[in-house]
């Protein structure tokens, strides 16, 4: 089978000519396509050269070279887009990647899981309370959460308040990249003032006082600074869901010869919208992103071999990401025949455990949850088959928060479902709060530990 596929007949709105699953139905799509006109005009949200950028990271993490660690929100909402929240998300990737970078003894690349992630799928176009059917609430992006026919109408306005949401979210953080918020030699502006109790923070500021002594250590002996010390790029990543939105910031650049999704710096595929003939496939196919692709139980061999001829057919380093999500009892079973197939196709892919969306529950009462656990769990048993087989995993993908919620149990401080009701904030999916993250870090930091 020939590893090329031909993008001479693919632009930014070819996917409208394939069947799309998991779309809105807009009631006026005359609206729809002005929204898509105005986005297409408006400044884009990231660069070519930042994109190009994290594309040669993730080449050399699928080289075991570097680890690449993805988190933030299941959902972000036009609500929490403040500036409380949003520091919030830095400090955890922060921390967790200080952390990580000292226990893996290899640069940490992060990526949040923000500035676009405001669109999720359904397991059901509608829903219904007491005897009433209305559209399924869909993300900000599209709809609104309260139950009434007003607010379960898709809005295209939306798609622009979903864009002004990621375009401040993104010029906060780069301010605060920027402004020294990211240097290694003051981590202590990274903290979060609600753990300082936690076992967790504590060992955590152990590290940073090494860190911060030995980077002081080294500068005065050498007689100058590490400026790579005094930065860390954080990269936006989301789910590209709502097609239309993506389409209307998919830009060719005369002096790249391609075209770019410049609404993000990493979007990715769901299985659920994985489909080769679908919409999603074809759109993606098009752009110079690095892309990820989610594959779960029921993912076979031919579709993966398949989705790699179409997603990257001249073999392109760090241009396909492969975020393997199979649960903590199921991973050992199907990931080996998934690192195979790649195997054979001589396939250079970056891989990343996602332990949390093969790993959610309820409880008896019907409250979603993930047990630490089996996300633990997960990602030993994923780098036990990666050593086995002599593939890297390199990454994590999470879904994690700055703030004290109770949404996983199980961690240091042994939550129970007993426990959710008292901070449980998400709309959609549960996260782990920062004490869990961290242990999360440590334990993957852990290790190289003999």
């Amino acid at each position: 089978m020939s590893r090329r596929a031909h993008k001479n007949d693919w632009h930014p709105a070819s996917w409208r000519s394939k069947e799309a699953s998991q779309q809105a139905s807009y009631p006026d799509l005359e609206a729809l396509d002005r929204v898509v006109a105005d986005l297409s005009r408006l400044p884009p949200l990231t660069t070519s050269w930042e994109i190009d950028e994290l594309k040669a990271h993730f080449a050399k993490a699928q080289r075991g070279e570097v680890f690449v660690l993805q988190g933030g929100d299941c959902a972000e909402t036009f609500a929490e887009c403040t500036s409380e929240n949003i520091v919030a998300k830095l400090k955890i990737l922060l921390q967790m990647s200080l952390v990580m970078i000292c226990g893996m003894k290899k640069p940490v690349v992060r990526v949040g899981r923000m500035a676009g992630q405001y669109a999720k799928p359904r397991s059901a176009d509608t829903e219904t309370r007491d005897g009433v059917t209305l559209p399924s609430f869909r993300g900000d992006i599209i709809n609104r959460s309260g139950f009434t026919a007003s607010d379960r109408t898709p809005d295209p306005q939306l798609i622009l308040r979903g864009y002004e949401r990621a375009s401040m979210t993104l010029n906060f953080v780069r301010s605060l990249i920027d402004g020294g918020f990211a240097d290694l030699h003051h981590p202590e502006y990274w903290d979060l003032d609600w753990v300082g109790h936690s076992s967790a923070a504590s060992e955590y500021h152990n590290i940073m006082s090494t860190i911060s002594d030995s980077l002081d250590f080294l500068e005065t002996v050498s007689g100058r600074q590490f400026h790579q010390t005094q930065r860390a790029d954080i990269y936006a990543a989301h789910e590209g869901l709502h097609l239309h939105y993506e389409q209307a910031q998919t830009r060719y650049l005369d002096r790249r010869e391609q075209w770019y999704n410049l609404t993000t710096h990493f979007p990715w595929i769901g299985m659920r919208t994985a489909q080769l003939d679908g919409a999603h496939i074809e759109y993606f196919r098009g752009i110079a992103n690095p892309i990820g692709v989610k594959i779960g139980q029921g993912m076979t061999r031919d579709w993966l071999q398949g989705l790699i001829e179409v997603l990257n057919p001249d073999n392109e380093p760090g241009r396909l990401t492969l975020i393997h999500r199979f649960g903590a009892n199921s991973v050992e079973e199907h990931l080996p025949d998934m690192i195979s197939a790649v195997k054979d196709m001589d396939a250079k892919v970056l891989w990343i455990c996602d332990p949390m969306h093969g790993n959610t529950e309820s409880t008896s009462d019907g409250t979603k949850t993930r047990r630490f656990e089996n996300i633990i769990g997960e990602i030993e048993s994923a780098f036990k088959v990666h050593d086995s087989m002599g593939s890297y995993l390199g990454g994590v993908h999470l879904e994690l928060t700055g703030e004290n919620v109770t949404e996983c149990t199980g961690g240091a401080r042994g939550l129970t479902d007993a426990d959710l009701a008292k901070a449980y904030k998400s709309t959609v999916d549960p996260r782990l709060n920062y004490e869990q993250a961290m242990e999360v870090a440590m334990r993957i930091a852990g290790r190289n530990k003999a």
